[in-house]
């Protein structure tokens, strides 16, 4: 069969792009290895694990602070297979979302492992050994990425685990080791340690969510451990861990070289993400992947150095972002078809889905005082905000960066309630190159959580912030 595009791998990245090319009159495909669509994040990523946050958020705030709203409970209990059944009734909503997209823009779907014949042939070999090929002018590699793994730290999948088995614990566990103090490690020991779980974060760097801002590390930590009582073993290098029974004991160095000894009802191992580029027989066609994470080297127009052979996401450099596979994918059928498109990667946002929430775009400080950019800051806490007083949100604050001399804004970083849905308006800004003093002069609604990007803008301005 022949195709003018051919999709490998139906994530965000992949069933974006694949309708994108639809959408514009391309013949498309879509090869997908598992029997539903929508990759690692819809069905082991970020939709399930956004509906674990979301039951585990509840449950949290009926028993800690219902009582204060003036509700009152009493045989408060988690129904952990419950939670689950509703976790995978979500993905399942979701997954089967795609498959209507899919038939509404008449594209078609494979399911079975894709490789390259030759650049233009694409064998998909099906779970029961079958085969069959279909003809390309063009394709797309779209196969995300898979849990990094230690190689001194054998995953067994049932007390040593990565994030996708995290999603299917039965019961609430006494106490879980988590292994990095990344976006995933974090949000999946805030679902336990909500539920009762006595958490404890090993990570390797001085500060958790090390890529973001200092300072929304430093307040998250803190805030995490005040709320949640998680407890952090920063500057630790795991050295091994062994599992006796039911029982996971982990072993870690601290800076000085002395070990210290956890025990815990789980391990989970979240120490990143590695690109998944097996398979694909890349080396049939002439394309090296990189040693250094299996990435696949591609040109300014995400062309590898095959023409006519594309890679988005996960798969290629730069962060690992649903939202950054999304666009790419967008990118790429519109080129294919061609248009002129353009992505500003220093205006993808970056979110953590704790609570609170964590939400950064553009540079840090510490990425600006590299560069020796003479910057200002404002910043405004939400303890001073009356709409997070009204829902007993104070933790947190918002953070703008703007250009000392032009007062374009930089970099805005914030953490607080609804972060993740806030951050779109700085990013906006952003994208139409605003200063602090348009946000400043922008009419914001009260109250609400995003006056906080308004003071904390007039405090960039001219340090005028009127509210503290």
């Amino acid at each position: 069969m022949q195709y003018d595009v051919v999709v490998i791998g139906s994530g965000p990245g992949g069933y974006v792009g694949a309708i994108r090319c639809a959408q514009l009159g391309l013949k498309t495909a879509v090869i997908e290895k598992y029997k539903t669509f929508g990759g690692t994040c819809l069905n082991v990523g970020c939709i399930p694990s956004k509906a674990l946050l979301d039951s585990s958020e509840h449950f949290h705030n009926a028993a800690h602070t219902f009582t204060t709203h003036g509700i009152d409970l009493k045989d408060l209990k988690v129904n952990m297979p419950q939670m689950i059944a509703r976790k995978d009734d979500v993905v399942a909503q979701n997954t089967a979302g795609i498959t209507y997209l899919f038939k509404k823009n008449k594209i078609d779907s494979f399911e079975g492992v894709g490789s390259f014949v030759d650049k233009n042939t694409i064998l998909i070999t099906k779970a029961d050994g079958s085969t069959e090929t279909l003809s390309a002018k063009n394709v797309i590699i779209a196969t995300g990425s898979k849990p990094t793994a230690l190689p001194f730290l054998p995953i067994d999948k049932k007390r040593i685990i990565t994030s996708t088995e995290a999603l299917n614990i039965k019961e609430v566990p006494k106490s879980m080791v988590v292994i990095g103090g990344g976006v995933i490690g974090l949000e999946l020991g805030s679902v336990y340690a909500r539920l009762g779980t006595k958490v404890s974060v090993v990570e390797f760097l001085p500060s958790i969510i090390g890529t973001m801002d200092a300072g929304l590390g430093k307040e998250l930590q803190r805030v995490l451990k005040k709320n949640l009582g998680m407890e952090f073993y920063m500057n630790h290098k795991v050295t091994g861990a062994t599992v006796k029974g039911k029982t996971v004991t982990v072993k870690a160095d601290n800076a000085k070289g002395e070990s210290i000894s956890l025990e815990a009802d789980y391990c989970i191992v979240a120490v990143g993400r590695t690109a998944y580029s097996e398979g694909l027989g890349l080396d049939k066609i002439g394309i090296t992947i990189e040693e250094r994470g299996k990435k696949i080297p591609v040109n300014e127009h995400l062309e590898t150095s095959v023409k006519g052979v594309y890679a988005i996401g996960d798969v290629i450099t730069g962060a690992m972002l649903a939202h950054k596979a999304e666009d790419e994918g967008t990118y790429v059928a519109e080129t294919i078809a061609g248009q002129k498109p353009h992505i500003n990667y220093n205006l993808i946002p970056g979110v953590v889905y704790t609570w609170p929430e964590v939400a950064s775009v553009g540079l840090t400080e510490e990425q600006l005082k590299e560069k020796g950019t003479k910057y200002k800051t404002g910043s405004f806490p939400f303890k001073a905000s009356g709409r997070a007083k009204a829902s007993m949100d104070t933790d947190g604050f918002i953070k703008v960066l703007a250009d000392a001399t032009t007062d374009e804004v930089l970099g805005v970083h914030m953490i607080g309630p609804r972060a993740a849905d806030m951050i779109a308006e700085a990013v906006i800004a952003m994208e139409f190159r605003a200063s602090a003093e348009d946000i400043a002069r922008t009419c914001h609604a009260h109250p609400t959580y995003t006056e906080a990007l308004k003071e904390a803008a007039l405090a960039a301005t001219d340090n005028r912030a009127i509210h503290i």
